[in-house]
């Protein structure tokens, strides 16, 4: 079964592709030569995964998926939320969004977060959505060179490392992004989308 992820990201794409089932043919926006710019002028996370997935799926006629993430930060009530790829500006730069968030945070004592993703699915007259949060702090300093986005910057609950120091392995089975694909894994499997 071919199954585009509406993405651009490779980083993203290659965590999800392992998280896939060998028979499903992961497609990237790259691959089905979709290059254009897909504005998410939602005010959600559902939204804006949502408004991904639907352009894909009517301008190409495919099954789609799409994701949105948010780091939600205690301290600036739920920033920088749905706004978190672009937080520094529309240059949508993780250094800069880093920078930016430690700065906020340079005289707070809660540095709790979490990251929330949302990812909506789209197969023929159907659509579906998929959540999944992983919880922790927000760190004083990056550390760690693996991972992407906000992964220096975040400590997920119960670990002393961040996102950026851990095993591919372990931050799939613990991440917000891990948790909603396997739901999505699941419900393909249980409805019998999958077949091998």
């Amino acid at each position: 079964m071919k199954l585009v992820f509406a993405t651009h990201n490779q980083n993203k794409f290659q965590e999800v592709k392992l998280l896939m089932p060998d028979y499903i043919v992961l497609l990237s926006l790259t691959d089905i030569s979709c290059f254009d710019e897909i504005e998410e002028t939602g005010t959600t996370l559902e939204e804006n995964a949502q408004i991904k997935a639907n352009y894909v799926t009517k301008k190409y006629d495919l099954p789609c998926f799409s994701d949105d993430t948010g780091l939600l930060v205690n301290a600036l009530n739920g920033k920088p939320g749905v706004y978190s790829a672009r937080y520094a500006g529309n240059h949508k730069n993780s250094e800069d969004n880093m920078a930016k968030l430690l700065h906020e945070l340079k005289d707070e004592n809660d540095r709790r977060a979490y990251f929330k993703t949302v990812i909506a699915l789209n197969l023929p007259e159907q659509n579906y959505l998929f959540k999944g949060e992983a919880h922790g702090e927000i760190t004083i300093g990056k550390q760690g060179e693996k991972g992407f986005g906000y992964d220096p910057i975040f400590k997920p609950l119960g670990y002393d490392q961040t996102f950026a120091q851990l095993t591919i392995d372990v931050k799939n089975k613990i991440s917000h992004r891990g948790k909603a694909i396997d739901q999505l894994v699941q419900f393909l499997k249980n409805n019998h989308v999958i077949t091998k």
